[in-house]
């Protein structure tokens, strides 16, 4: 077998576990023997539709078998993986296919309103694509591909300005699995929640292609639901999930979540934020523990990584650095921080991508002397836990001092009746810049904006201490979980300082 990269995993994974089940969807089951003649079905189909290698070929709908097909079959063919984010704007993906070039996009038949007239090759996954792959050869397709060659290209979240195209190699998505069977301890017979978006690079990289790799079954949901989670978990008897705190804050809060049965559950990893220290303490009196995680896009993703044994003591921060990944905190000279000072978190290893698509420059800015210069501002202390402050740009200053909002954001959600906050600076007459939060009441919490300010006094220094409150329903957020901040900053908002 001449394919070094992902394209042959279905292949090599059939050789040796053929009967066991890859993939549920929907009430139907994948075996790995399944999903290899599929995936090798659908190589053929494209390369007979004229999709060679370096095309790029895209993907647009929620969470299904014919996503990670077309992966599968897209790197059998030396050819490069676009995925797409299905909450996206018709214009917005437009420019997406349009800046990668793609070839072919395969689309879920509820979003054929947003596609574009100019892909030369559109292919619907409904009736049309299983006739499709019907008529296709069953042949072995062996074309050499060598894990340095390009796999996709994954559009980062774009909270400021248009997203860039992050390329990942074969190789990345390789060093970055195994990190994961390493740090996370899978087994054989894992069985995987993936409700997570598949184009989010955490819920494809660090949970569906690492239980594939091991031989597990990964249960793929459209959309997540709260509600419908916990009957999935007993249903399914999962033992493996993904998620940012929301999303596990709010199956938390469902009706039936004292008495639900999650005695299958062993590993539950959480990024895209801190996990709250209040949460933390909800999933422990059931018996469970957060694997928190820190990564990017480009990194795919995982670099940093805090264990069960240390989620307690260590809470708040992201760990220590994945076993093939290197972490290092700069201060503005370009030298290793002090302990407890603020530094960028700059990061190299074999799961570091080559760069971003067609953007030389903003490639050559962000990857140089060999490391990864992430934005993200950080603390180390002095056992060498990370914590990450905030992205750099996040941070105002007031009165002449930096001010971190994630630092404040965490103040804030350790209060009664608080569910979601973001912190971001604003213009201040007297002190330059000054801190305005924008908070979600848990539940039916009366929150008064005066009082949780007030209660914020001793436990942060006061120019830290928000002047302003603003009370809403949601925080705007991406498909990832990240909080669109730009979008705070650009609103008029009325303040309730009290």
């Amino acid at each position: 077998m001449r394919n070094e990269g992902i394209g042959s995993w279905p292949a090599r994974r059939a050789r040796k576990t053929p009967h066991r089940t890859a993939l549920v969807h929907d009430g139907h089951s994948l075996s790995y023997a399944d999903l290899h003649e599929r995936s090798t079905r659908l190589a053929h189909a494209l390369r007979t539709a004229g999709v060679r290698r370096g095309d790029r070929v895209a993907y647009l709908g929620p969470n299904h078998p014919a996503y990670l097909e077309t992966l599968f079959a897209t790197g059998l063919l030396g050819a490069v993986f676009v995925p797409l984010n299905t909450r996206l704007a018709a214009p917005e993906i437009a420019y997406q296919l349009q800046d990668s070039g793609a070839r072919a996009l395969l689309h879920a038949p509820s979003y054929a309103a947003l596609v574009p007239a100019a892909v030369p090759l559109t292919v619907e996954t409904g009736p049309a694509y299983e006739e499709l792959l019907a008529a296709a050869a069953t042949e072995p397709i062996d074309e050499n591909v060598t894990p340095d060659e390009l796999c996709l290209i994954m559009y980062t979240s774009g909270t400021t300005g248009r997203p860039k195209g992050a390329m990942l190699t074969h190789a990345n998505l390789i060093w970055n699995a195994v990190n994961v069977l390493v740090d996370h301890d899978l087994t054989a017979d894992e069985r995987a929640l993936v409700s997570a978006p598949l184009f989010h690079t955490a819920g494809l990289n660090m949970l569906t292609l690492p239980v594939l790799l091991k031989g597990g079954t990964c249960v793929l949901v459209e959309s997540f639901d709260p509600a419908a989670t916990l009957a999935l978990i007993a249903n399914h008897r999962i033992t493996f999930m993904f998620g940012v705190p929301t999303m596990f804050d709010l199956v938390a809060r469902q009706p039936g979540w004292a008495q639900a049965d999650l005695s299958s559950l062993r590993l539950l990893t959480c990024g895209g934020a801190p996990v709250p220290t209040a949460l933390i303490r909800t999933y422990q009196q059931r018996g469970l523990t957060f694997l928190q995680g820190y990564g990017m896009t480009e990194a795919a993703p995982g670099t940093l990584f805090l264990d069960a044994e240390h989620s307690v003591s260590k809470a708040g921060s992201a760990g220590v650095p994945h076993f093939f990944s290197d972490v290092r905190v700069l201060g503005p000279d370009g030298l290793p921080a002090a302990v407890g000072e603020v530094g960028e978190v700059v990061v190299r290893g074999p799961h570091v991508g080559p760069g971003y698509w067609g953007l030389p420059e903003e490639t050559a800015a962000a990857f140089r002397d060999g490391w990864f210069h992430s934005g993200d501002a950080a603390r180390v202390d002095a056992d060498g836990y990370i914590t990450i402050a905030d992205r750099i740009k996040d941070m105002y200053i007031s009165g002449g001092e930096n001010v971190y909002p994630a630092e404040v954001e965490h103040a804030i959600l350790a209060l009664p009746g608080v569910a979601e906050c973001a912190v971001i600076g604003v213009p201040d007459a007297r002190w330059g810049e000054t801190g305005r939060a924008f908070v979600v009441p848990a539940d039916d919490a009366a929150l008064v904006p005066r009082e949780l300010l007030a209660a914020l006094n001793g436990r942060l220094a006061k120019y830290k201490i928000p002047t302003s409150v603003v009370l809403v329903e949601r925080l705007p957020r991406t498909a990832s979980g990240k909080l669109l901040k730009h979008l705070l900053r650009a609103e008029e908002h009325r303040p309730h300082d009290g």
